[in-house]
């Protein structure tokens, strides 16, 4: 019985007209090479059945069975901020139902974030992204478009283009919370909001506005904040620190919900009879704080599964459109009570 001759990265590197080191830079995507040549040395290994590692499944002729999803954030952030690990279970889930991976990758800001997708795409790594954290004018949407990829955008479809979207109706679920406070009787409303360039801080900042001027509320403060617990800290001792400060304050997420009633507690507020905290999202860090947190209640496990399956559709020709997934509702707990006389 003859035994197979295995196919070495040589004999890419010779049909190709390249050599091995022009192998390497295309397969771990490193600059040096032309596009030109990083697609003739992807046509030969096809031809010859040879691939590094994991992409081999890419090289059959067919997009790899691996999800994109690039996040321009801290690692650190990612670790702390409950949100993104309960997303990403959602789509590893659906992910784990077709034995298909996701490839995460953190980067330091939207430029590098385009190319990494770029890089991605045209060496066949990806079948498809989950874009998240859409900006006004985001740069991604006009050159992710322009290269075919298949994505589906997290964010409210006034952001992402023609991107199918999967989102939450940020707004209403802001004037809920600004509503419920009022109810209450409070009439000096803060919020410590995430960064001011994402499109949906800014779609809470604008409802929480004129949810406050509608039901003719004292003007509320607002602090954009890069979402960790030291900047809300900060945040939350700025205002409790106020001569005019707030009766309730409402956060943009847990962790940051979290951090504020460790200043209140520190500063010497009783929460809730001197002021009503409300966060959002609505992870277990809210049910293990005490008191517990109110809180913005939605599932983020199946908002990445929904996610996850809305790409699949799209990339099976399936996809009729954008989605919007429950919008989170109010969960009144331990830290929200009548305003104090």
């Amino acid at each position: 019985m003859s035994v197979p001759v295995r196919v070495t990265i040589k004999d890419v590197a010779a049909l190709a007209g390249v050599s091995k080191g022009a192998v390497s830079l295309a397969f771990n995507h490193k600059p040096g090479v032309s596009d030109a040549t990083r697609e003739r040395i992807f046509a030969a290994a096809r031809e010859l059945g040879w691939a590094p590692n994991q992409t081999a499944r890419s090289l059959s002729g067919r997009r790899a069975d691996i999800i994109g999803l690039v996040l321009c954030r801290p690692a650190r952030l990612l670790g702390l901020e409950p949100f993104y690990m309960d997303f990403i279970s959602g789509i590893e889930a659906v992910l784990a139902e077709r034995s298909c991976s996701l490839l995460l990758r953190l980067v330091r800001d939207v430029e590098e974030e385009i190319e990494l997708y770029r890089t991605w795409w045209r060496s066949q790594t990806i079948a498809g992204a989950v874009l998240v954290d859409f900006r006004a004018d985001d740069p991604r949407v006009p050159a992710l478009e322009a290269i075919g990829l298949p994505a589906v955008a997290v964010g409210h479809p006034s952001l992402t283009g023609s991107f199918p979207a999967v989102w939450t109706d940020d707004a209403t679920a802001t004037a809920e919370a600004v509503r419920y406070l009022a109810a209450l009787g409070h009439r000096r409303l803060a919020r410590v909001g995430g960064p001011a360039g994402f499109g949906h801080s800014a779609i809470r900042t604008q409802a929480f506005d004129a949810t406050v001027r509608e039901l003719g509320l004292e003007q509320g403060t607002q602090i954009a904040t890069g979402f960790d617990e030291r900047e809300g800290a900060r945040a939350t001792r700025s205002l409790l620190l106020a001569a005019n400060r707030p009766t309730a304050i409402v956060y943009d997420n847990d962790i940051m919900a979290v951090a504020g009633a460790g200043v209140a507690a520190e500063m010497g507020f009783v929460v809730p009879d001197d002021v009503s905290l409300l966060a959002w999202d609505d992870s277990q860090l809210c049910r293990i704080t005490h008191p517990t947190l109110s809180a913005m209640s939605h599932d983020v496990h199946h908002f990445g599964a929904e996610v996850a399956r809305t790409l699949f559709a799209l990339t099976e020709g399936k996809h009729s459109g954008s989605l919007q997934v429950p919008t989170p509702s109010l969960t009144p707990r331990g830290s929200t009570a009548p305003a104090p006389h």
